[in-house]
């Protein structure tokens, strides 16, 4: 998602020299000033419960973690707020690389727009880490709803049924909330919004006939789609999806610069310093990379980044700026 800019591009991402390579009977042999600073147990804060993206990326970037630095990587799920609790925790914790945050696109860019009294600042009370991962989200619908097999159908049917069309979405300010919204821009679309306490209420809800259509993450209706019970109609990336190759962009059907990814980035307290940071970063992004853990992550539709920490920040406050103008455009009265 972006702001002047499309966030489809991939960011250049150097991790030349940081495989780890297997000790006999051991743990991956790491760079001592990639491991040094970790001197007990790492916490990764998770703001959502177990079983959502952040919590997936988490965890799966933990095993191979753990491993490298000779510590153990805790995840700890603190709920609250769309992400405001654990942000809160982050900023408390000491600034000494061993508690980290992987949040949402929610939680880093997208409360800053529809949160009216935020309790933090992503870019002034975060050090940013990396960008881990991200993950297109696609137009479903209900097909016994909606008969429409493409974009010019869909768009017809709600020309036709304007007063009762509506879509749901995983909540208020969330990344399948923002992306109708800037298709409902791009389109000149009119669409009520029915929001859920989270995706799989917003899709078991959709498959009910309760809505008729919703931007979701691929990850979490993949199967949904296979199973015909939800009919795809785009996805929003600047290419197809590996893991709904079938299914065109919204690129290729019209839609200018329809680029909308949902992603995960990993952040410490403010004020980190360059060479904790850069030992960190380094052991963060080695783990994402890991054969496993990328080949784990690329199978559910997520793309790994592991972006270098300048990266990071640029986008980071390239999002802010995008989904401020998006809630605008889109008279969002901030909650």
């Amino acid at each position: 998602m972006t702001g002047d800019r499309p966030i489809g591009r991939r960011l250049a991402v150097n991790l030349a020299g940081l495989g780890l390579l297997a000790r006999a009977g051991c743990r991956p042999a790491v760079a001592a000033d990639v491991a040094s600073w970790a001197t007990h147990p790492v916490t990764v804060l998770v703001p959502f419960v177990p079983g959502g993206s952040s919590d997936i990326v988490a965890r799966a970037m933990a095993v191979p973690m753990q491993a490298a630095i000779g510590q153990p990587v805790v995840v700890e799920n603190r709920v609250g707020a769309n992400g405001e609790v654990a942000a809160r925790a982050l900023i408390r914790s000491p600034r000494d690389g061993h508690t980290m945050m992987i949040g949402s696109i929610g939680t880093y860019a997208i409360n800053v727009a529809v949160r009216k009294r935020l309790g933090y600042d992503p870019l002034k009370d975060f050090t940013p880490i990396t960008l881990a991962a991200t993950t297109p989200s696609v137009l479903v619908v209900n097909p016994r709803l909606i008969q429409a097999t493409d974009l010019d159908g869909v768009l017809s049917w709600l020309r036709a049924n304007r007063r009762t069309a509506a879509y749901s979405s995983s909540g208020f300010g969330s990344s399948d909330h923002m992306a109708m919204e800037l298709f409902k821009q791009t389109t000149g679309a009119d669409i009520a919004h029915v929001p859920y306490s989270g995706g799989g209420a917003a899709a078991a809800d959709l498959i009910a006939g309760n809505v008729q259509l919703s931007f979701q993450n691929v990850s979490s209706v993949a199967n949904y789609v296979q199973g015909g019970l939800l009919r795809p109609i785009l996805v929003s990336a600047g290419e197809r999806s590996a893991v709904l190759p079938q299914v065109p962009t919204g690129l290729e059907v019209g839609l200018k610069d329809f680029v909308v990814l949902s992603w995960q980035g990993i952040a410490g307290p403010a004020g980190l310093p360059e060479p904790l940071l850069q030992g960190v970063s380094d052991a963060v992004r080695a783990a994402l990379k890991d054969a496993n853990t990328s080949r784990r992550l690329s199978e559910i539709g997520f793309d790994v980044v592991a972006s270098a920490p300048s990266d990071f920040a640029s986008f980071l406050a390239a999002e802010i700026a995008r989904w401020r103008d998006v809630a605008r455009d889109a008279r969002i009265e901030p909650e």
